[in-house]
């Protein structure tokens, strides 16, 4: 029975990201999940009390790849620079592989405005933004990078370009390699920062 339950819990979280990635965060409904599901309303109701319950699902879904990434990352024991190519490398290997998951990412920006989820969005971001400025330090003390840049700035920047690079993916329909464009973006960018001394 608890597999059972388990396996219906992943399943509404899964179709939820399909949902989303089809139709957008504002067409998400219960019903239309219930619908895809063969199940009633008030069967989803049973698995989670509201649609925000659900969405909160999909974050810690979310969470949970990046958690696996970072503890791949560290058993690895990569150089700063080499670990914070295989971060990165491993986010789009993964949306390239799971197309949907990357809508997941585009629709923070809306959920972060709703009171319940607001606080996972938040733990998400930050938790990106502090691993690669821990990485951007380490690779500054490595002497990988110029000491005078600003970590922060550079794990906003990264962040932000890959986000920029899905959502450009995603309206494109998928046209072009998001592994590829991500690691050649990348690469500008960490040759420029790379210490010339």
């Amino acid at each position: 029975m608890g597999i059972n339950l388990l396996h219906r819990k992943e399943q509404l979280v899964l179709t939820t990201i399909d949902i989303i990635d089809e139709l957008g965060i504002q067409k998400l409904t219960t019903r239309e999940i219930a619908k895809r599901q063969e199940i009633s309303e008030a069967t989803l109701f049973r698995h989670f009390k509201n649609k925000n319950e659900l969405l909160a699902a999909v974050i810690d879904y979310f969470i949970q790849f990046d958690a696996d990434i970072l503890q791949s990352a560290k058993l690895h024991d990569l150089a700063p620079t080499k670990a914070l190519i295989y971060l990165i490398t491993s986010y789009a290997e993964y949306y390239e592989n799971y197309k949907a998951i990357a809508s997941i990412l585009q629709i923070f920006d809306v959920l972060q405005y709703e009171a319940d989820l607001s606080d996972k969005i938040k733990e998400v971001q930050l938790k990106r933004t502090s691993t690669l400025q821990l990485l951007i330090e380490e690779a500054k003390q490595a002497g990988e990078f110029s000491k005078d840049i600003d970590s922060n700035m550079v794990a906003v920047m990264i962040s932000g370009l890959f986000r920029e690079i899905c959502f450009n993916w995603k309206i494109t329909n998928y046209n072009f390699s998001l592994r590829e464009r991500t690691l050649s973006t990348l690469d500008l960018l960490l040759t420029a920062l790379h210490n010339k001394s």
